[in-house]
């Protein structure tokens, strides 16, 4: 079982600007939460015990945001608010947060170098920080994926999507061995291809399981233009060595919602909110009315 995850947070959101000037993307609300709690929630119940969660300039809310505040317990306690402060008390998971910074932003093969004193010699998952697994992250994608890397004795292990041939230019891409079933060999990746160039319509989705070499082999990486280490590349040279790196498909039930651009966070927000338990009967029907009204008035 894989126990150890590094969680990279530490890019700027550019494309998410202004939202992102003074906060994380990562800690933007979809529906009742932040992006990074429901990503937190996720690898809890796939048996993740200890997060280190690679960080970057201004992204000091996150620390706070899983760090107990006294003030605040106080006055949910004193307010008899039990149900909010079981929400925002998170002793109750049992994980335990580590943090180390990214000083220069030099790519997400760098980002995950950063973890390497964290793994030591054993092997660990990556969770982006901006991409939740199913609605209300409900996945058990980690836990399969642990048990590939075991049985087949792996040295990498990602979770992949199917994806519209058109929107492979947004992705890694990986290549199957052979046909493809839902789990699979990967013998190479390219890096947002156009969909003529693409070895196939399977994406990335933000969850990998590495063996501790891979740090050497992003030590190797060269930077791209952009001065950034791609992770894809050290990956890559996985599959050259002819070591063993698999491939897990995520079920329609565990969508990734890639919270990387407005349209895609909108999506999310709606798709969450609709969902509430308590609020998206009442938040469908004034969707519903909006739509409507914005229909007549077209």
């Amino acid at each position: 079982m894989i126990k150890s995850a590094v969680i990279p947070v530490a890019g700027h959101g550019t494309r998410l600007l202004p939202a992102t000037k003074s906060q994380p993307k990562e800690m933007l609300p979809v529906a009742r939460k932040p992006i990074v709690q429901y990503v937190v929630e996720e690898l809890v119940s796939n048996g993740i015990e200890q997060m280190l969660f690679v960080t970057g300039r201004n992204k000091s809310s996150i620390e706070n945001h899983f760090d107990h505040d006294p003030d605040l317990f106080r006055t949910l306690t004193d307010g008899q608010k039990q149900e909010l402060l079981e929400e925002v008390d998170f002793q109750h998971l049992k994980a335990h947060f580590f943090y180390t910074r990214q000083r220069f932003q030099r790519g997400l093969g760098d980002a995950v170098l950063c973890g390497e004193n964290f793994a030591g010699e054993e092997p660990f998952l990556v969770a982006l920080g901006d991409s939740i697994l199913g609605l209300h992250a409900v996945s058990r994608a980690v836990s399969r994926m642990s048990d590939v890397y075991t049985d087949k004795r792996a040295s990498c292990v990602i979770a992949v999507e199917e994806v519209p041939r058109d929107e492979t230019r947004h992705y890694g891409i990986v290549q199957p061995e052979k046909t493809a079933d839902d789990v699979f060999r990967i013998v190479n990746l390219v890096e947002k291809p156009k969909a003529d160039e693409a070895p196939s319509n399977l994406a990335i989705a933000g969850r990998y399981i590495f063996s501790p070499v891979i740090f050497d082999l992003i030590r190797k990486v060269q930077p791209d233009a952009r001065g950034e280490i791609q992770l894809t590349n050290a990956i890559q040279c996985l599959c050259e060595e002819g070591r063993r790196v698999m491939a897990v498909k995520l079920t329609p039930a565990e969508k990734r919602y890639d919270i990387g651009n407005f349209p895609s966070y909108f999506e999310s927000f709606v798709e969450f909110a609709l969902a509430d338990r308590e609020y998206g009967a009442e938040f469908r029907r004034v969707l519903e009315r909006l739509l409507a009204k914005s229909a007549a008035t077209a």
